[in-house]
């Protein structure tokens, strides 16, 4: 398709050298180069159709890289990246070595802020305005004479917040602060309804209440733009106004006044956020006016795009596809019957095994922020919805209400995100570790997730979680193995941890197949031996284990080691805590090296607990610890980034050799 406007556009400036009235023609073409993009290299789709107007309309009217932008949820950035000088290099979206999936400031000095994880852009902003406000405070130039002139101009503050995010805790603390400190922060509320899931709860609610009231909404804003014409409207006179303001609305809507203006936070809106000349008319008039303000922005998800407007969750990041049909590359695969030769995901085998185990136990309900379909828990929740609880993006209070659910004698099986449970920490220390209640902590995507890249890694659980007291940490190494553990997790008193990782389940081979050496049943702190050998001992906790197995064979292989003669012992250990200490007294005896492998940070993880333990019993093997090295990882495929940490079976197979050397 030939652009005629966007392939002239490096930089904002060249965005502001155009006319209003050509700025829809910039959106759509902006539309369609986003489509065809991801149509071809897969990405997060829906939200950034839906934010298309609102990002050209921002950046025709600030003065951006100076004024700033501060993204919530970067998926939503898409048309910023085009914008600001990155279309050349748009087709390496989230690709290894290629542009981050979210806002970056070391990628870009038009990324104000990183936006990988929700809700932080309203504290983030905040933070920005009132460092400016203290820079022209404390430099202010003076004449040679030494009278002071002019102060340095004052720079632009906007918070993009939507796609569900002001459900978060974050997004109402940084409000409650806008509130009280001296500031002009701009809060661009995009309000479509969604997060990945439609959401749910009395704010979402409240904003369809506030998206109603139009009588008030559409003479409000004709009373104050007259007021502004007439020169009626003074800074000095603006909690006047405002009360006034608040006034009409309750005498127009019938309804007391807003979250916002109640909290002496100018209030604009709401108003059509796929109306670029709209959007631009409304901003230009309020973006110097002093003090906080909201512009509340009413979008569809997948603007534009019909296949995405009509089922948003699944458009929300839908893989390859086909722009003229809509046809997903999943959807023909699965024409195919390719899904009955592949093995299920990893979120699949939780979701048919949590529904299996809530239909036997009434007692048994299910927690997810904001993730029902991500995590799978959406298949309890089509057959069970009254048990089945999205609370929105929101962690902290998932594990917290879950607590509450545990003390009163109901089994939350409570899902998030490895990267998203770091949120929780306190709440899962103090509300549930403290009182050692019986709350199950499903950790999925654990480990590397891929494009998503280093705001999404799963890496710190065992970490984080370990130095808890009454937590009981475990990782499944197969499909069955995540099962029993949660069945096992039922009858465990106090709060259990299970991480499992992003991705598909191992194929049945002969190695996941196998029975273990010893017994097999799952049981608490109890790991298996998958094979015996007599040199080095390789312990290996959750999915990496198959890898390794695979490796293990492999370099035995090339040395031609008779079965009699294996190398390597191979132990599944299971549990991170409580470790497996009949296990590790035969390994402590009978072997002087010893590796570890895990798919997550060296420090304080797995190998650092079996090194801890060895030197507590008073063991002394060499004991070479494999996982991710004190750094963030960055994104790219799965198969990329195992093989760059040396994780995948060649790499395992390199240090298995140096092992051997040594």
């Amino acid at each position: 398709m030939e652009y005629q406007y966007i392939n002239r556009i490096d930089s904002p400036a060249d965005l502001k050298k155009l006319r209003v009235e050509e700025l829809p023609a910039v959106c759509a073409e902006l539309r369609q180069f986003i489509i065809e993009a991801l149509s071809k290299n897969p990405g997060h789709l829906a939200s950034s159709l839906g934010t298309i107007e609102l990002t050209v309309a921002l950046h025709y009217v600030f003065d951006t890289p100076d004024d700033k932008l501060v993204w919530d949820v970067g998926h939503q950035a898409y048309a910023h990246k085009i914008l600001t000088g990155r279309r050349d290099r748009f087709h390496t979206n989230r690709q290894f070595k290629g542009l981050s999936p979210f806002t970056n400031p070391a990628e870009s000095e038009y990324d104000a802020f990183i936006a990988g994880h929700a809700s932080n852009s309203i504290s983030a902003a905040l933070g920005l305005d009132i460092a400016d406000r203290l820079r022209l405070t404390e430099h202010r130039p003076a004449s040679p004479d030494g009278v002071q002139t002019d102060s340095p101009k004052r720079h632009n503050v906007a918070a993009i917040i939507g796609d569900g995010a002001m459900t978060g805790g974050l997004a109402f603390e940084g409000l409650n602060n806008t509130s009280m400190d001296k500031n002009n922060l701009l809060i661009v509320l995009n309000d479509n309804h969604m997060a990945i899931d439609p959401l749910k709860g009395g704010f979402t609610q409240y904003l369809v209440d506030l998206t109603t009231s139009s009588t008030y909404n559409k003479w409000r804003w004709r009373l104050y733009r007259f007021a502004a014409k007439m020169h009626l409207v003074d800074e000095r006179k603006r909690r006047a106004i405002l009360r006034r303001n608040n006034s009409l609305k309750a005498v127009l809507s019938k309804q007391p006044s807003n979250i916002f203006t109640g909290m002496n936070i100018r209030y604009f809106g709401p108003t059509d956020g796929h109306d670029v000349e709209g959007l631009v008319r409304i901003l230009s008039e309020i973006k110097n006016h002093r003090g906080p303000k909201v512009l509340h922005i009413v979008t569809k998800k997948g603007k534009g795009y019909a296949p995405a407007e009509n089922d948003q969750t699944v458009w929300h990041a839908p893989g390859e596809f086909n722009v003229t049909t809509g046809e997903r590359r999943s959807d023909e695969l699965k024409i195919k019957n390719y899904e009955l030769t592949t093995p299920p995901l990893w979120q699949e085998v939780f979701g048919e095994t949590l529904l299996e185990l809530a239909k036997k136990n009434e007692k048994i309900v299910g927690v997810t922020p904001a993730m029902p379909s991500g995590c799978s828990m959406s298949i309890m929740q089509k057959e069970l919805p009254d048990r089945v609880f999205d609370v929105g993006i929101a962690e902290g209070h998932a594990v917290t209400f879950s607590a509450g659910l545990a003390k009163a004698g109901v089994l939350p099986y409570c899902n998030i995100y490895s990267t998203f449970m770091q949120r929780a920490y306190d709440n899962i220390v103090h509300d549930v570790a403290l009182q050692n209640l019986h709350v199950v902590l499903c950790i999925d995507r654990a480990g590397i997730v891929g494009n998503d890249g280093a705001t999404h890694h799963g890496l710190l659980d065992i970490a984080y979680l370990r130095p808890i007291p009454n937590i009981q940490i475990c990782a499944p190494r197969t499909a069955e193995d995540l099962r029993e553990m949660m069945i096992l997790a039922e009858g465990i008193e106090g709060p259990v941890a299970i991480r499992y990782p992003r991705g598909r389940t191992p194929m049945n081979d002969e190695m996941s197949a196998a029975k273990p050496l010893n017994d097999g049943m799952m049981a608490l702190g109890k790991g298996v031996k998958l094979r015996d050998g007599k040199d080095i001992a390789v312990l290996t906790i959750g999915a990496i284990g198959n890898p390794m197995a695979e490796a293990i064979e492999e370099v035995e292989s090339q040395n031609g080691t008779e079965p009699v003669e294996r190398q390597f012992a191979h132990y599944d250990m299971r549990w991170v805590k409580p470790l497996d200490e009949e296990l590790l007294h035969e390994v402590g005896r009978k072997y002087k090296t010893i590796v570890t492998a895990e798919d997550g940070m060296i420090s304080g993880g797995f190998g650092s607990a079996v090194l801890e333990w060895m030197a507590d019993h008073g063991y002394t093997p060499r004991i070479i610890r494999l996982g991710v090295n004190d750094q963030f990882v960055e994104h790219g495929s799965t198969k990329e980034l195992y093989h760059l940490l040396k994780l995948d079976k060649e790499g395992l197979c390199e240090s298995l050799l140096q092992a051997l050397e040594k």
